[in-house]
This record gives C-alpha cells, sequence and structure tokens, in this order.
C-alpha cells in the first residue's frame, strides 16, 4: 500500500501537468487595408501543421432557406448562363462558350418576354465568366485566359481590359470593391480601377472550407454564391468569410437536357424592387423567389 502523503503528492504533480500541457489556440485577423474610407477584409491567415485554417473560438449559426416561386420567366435555352445582374429593368447576362462551337457573349435582356435587346460577342478564344455593374460600365470575367473586359453600360462597346493571375468564375460589385471568385475557397477583393488586389477572404463553414464557388452576388451586406453542381446558394459574411446561410433550390426546374453542364447559375437582385431571380445554365426558365426559412 502507497503512503496516503505520497499519493497526494502524486495527484498535485498530475493536476500541475494537465493545467500546464492544456492550451486553446485562437486565430486573429490581421489589419484591414481600405481604399478610401471602406475597409476590406484582411486575408485569414493559416496555420501550420494544423487539419484546417480556421477556428471557431465562438459558436456559430447556418440559417437555412427554402423557398417559393413568386414568378417565372423565360430565358434563352441556349444561355450558358455564367454572370447575371439585374440592373435599372434589365437583365445583364454573361454566357459561357460551351458546347464547342458556341460563342460567348454579353447581352441585355429584356426580363418580361427574355427577349435579347444587345449583345456583343467574344472572340471565340475567350469562355466568357461572371459580370459586374460598376457606375456605368460592365466588367466582365474569361474562364481560364487571365482577361477581363471592361464595356460601357449603355452601347456595351468594350472600352477596356485588365488581367488577373487565376481562373475567372464569378464576379459581384459592394459599391466599393469588385469581388471575384475562381472556383477555390477563396474571394478576391479587387480595386475596381486597377483590378489590383486589395483583399481577400477564405469561405468556410465552421471549420470546414466550402470550395467551387462560382456565380456571386452582393446583397444587402452579404454575398450570395452558387456553389457549382450544386442546387446550393450559400451566403458569406464579406469580411470574415464565415457561410451564415444556406439556400436549398432543389426541385427548381432546370433545363430539360440530360447534360450535367446545364448546371444552376445565375444570381440577379432588384435593389427597388426587393426581387431575387435565379436561373442555370441552358434553362428555360428564370425564376423570381422569396426565400423561406427553414424549419429547424
Amino acid at each position: 500500500m502507497k503512503h496516503p502523503l505520497a499519493v497526494a503528492a502524486a495527484l498535485m504533480t498530475l493536476i500541475l501537468v494537465l493545467t500546464v500541457s492544456v492550451s486553446v489556440v485562437y486565430l486573429n485577423g490581421g489589419t484591414n487595408s481600405t481604399i478610401g474610407s471602406s475597409p476590406t477584409p484582411s486575408p485569414i491567415a493559416s496555420l501550420s501543421n494544423s487539419a484546417s485554417p480556421y477556428t471557431s473560438p465562438t459558436p456559430f449559426e447556418v440559417q437555412h432557406y427554402t423557398y417559393t416561386i413568386a414568378n417565372t420567366y423565360p430565358h434563352d435555352p441556349t444561355a450558358f448562363t455564367e454572370g447575371l445582374v439585374y440592373d435599372a429593368g434589365y437583365l445583364y447576362e454573361s454566357t459561357g462558350s460551351y458546347p464547342e462551337g458556341v460563342i460567348s457573349t454579353l447581352r441585355r435582356v429584356d426580363l418580361t418576354s427574355g427577349n435579347v435587346v444587345a449583345q456583343v460577342s467574344l472572340p471565340s478564344q475567350y469562355f466568357g465568366e461572371g459580370i459586374a455593374i460598376v457606375n456605368d460600365t460592365i466588367v466582365q470575367l474569361t474562364w481560364q485566359s487571365h482577361l477581363c473586359f471592361v464595356y460601357n453600360k449603355t452601347s456595351l462597346a468594350l472600352i477596356g481590359n485588365f488581367s488577373y493571375p487565376t481562373d475567372g468564375w464569378g464576379l459581384t460589385y459592394n459599391g466599393t470593391q469588385l469581388i471575384m471568385s475562381d472556383g477555390s475557397n477563396n474571394l478576391y477583393f479587387l480595386n475596381p480601377a486597377t483590378f489590383q488586389r486589395v483583399g481577400e477572404i477564405q469561405v468556410h463553414e465552421g471549420t470546414v472550407p466550402i470550395t467551387q464557388i462560382n456565380e456571386l452576388e452582393y446583397l444587402n451586406g452579404s454575398i450570395y454564391a452558387n456553389i457549382f453542381e450544386s442546387r446550393q446558394i450559400v451566403i458569406i459574411n464579406p469580411e470574415t468569410g464565415q457561410v451564415t446561410g444556406r439556400i436549398d433550390l432543389s426541385g427548381l426546374q432546370g433545363s430539360s437536357g440530360t447534360d450535367p453542364n446545364f448546371v444552376l447559375n445565375g444570381i440577379g437582385y432588384d435593389t427597388s424592387g426587393n426581387r431575387l431571380f435565379v436561373t442555370g445554365k441552358d434553362w428555360p426558365d428564370l425564376y423570381e423567389i422569396k426565400l423561406v426559412p427553414a424549419a429547424t
């Protein structure tokens, strides 16, 4: 039998070891950079030798939504939608060059009829991707050419271009900066006058990175993003990259074809009318939807 004093001493030693061995690591963001007076979300640093670059020192909650259809509008079933913006009564749409032989376009579309009222075609080597309206211009990404085009919004005349180092997928504008996706879990904040990167966030749901981020829309202080090859739109906090909401669009009628490339893609928002529009690649319809919080 061990002596009681020896047992007590051993217990005290064990408690001391456990106390100094346990630690909690918190991930702190860096200093925000600015353009003018508006803060730019700072990059989230990576932890070396860690399974995930994200920590959640406080609980987070993801709000789930379903939807109801408020209106259905015709959509060109040959429009391989890669970018969508609503502005002053019209939809502006960027289409990709799929299938082979199809030419990418930038077009102005009448919402009610679905008719294309103005259009420009890209040279055949470019695959059109996300678009954003910045004041009186439209900026259009291309997929793997590392080049974006800038157009006059009224005439759709080409007035300039910028280069960038990544793929081009989705694009939106928050009133100060462009926000761009490249198919990874990164979102890049860009100076719209120079296309230079001024900030970056990594999108995650809790500690899980969210990749395949595609078409974007900035809406009421959050970023709405299609997730490629899914019927999901995620809602992202633009300062932290945290996913705060998910919209499940399962059951929404898409293309009548069987091609797996004809996926949900395209988010537009009418600010004055508070109308949210969604469509997909080669879908015959465009939908105005209302979000409905899902039962928990």
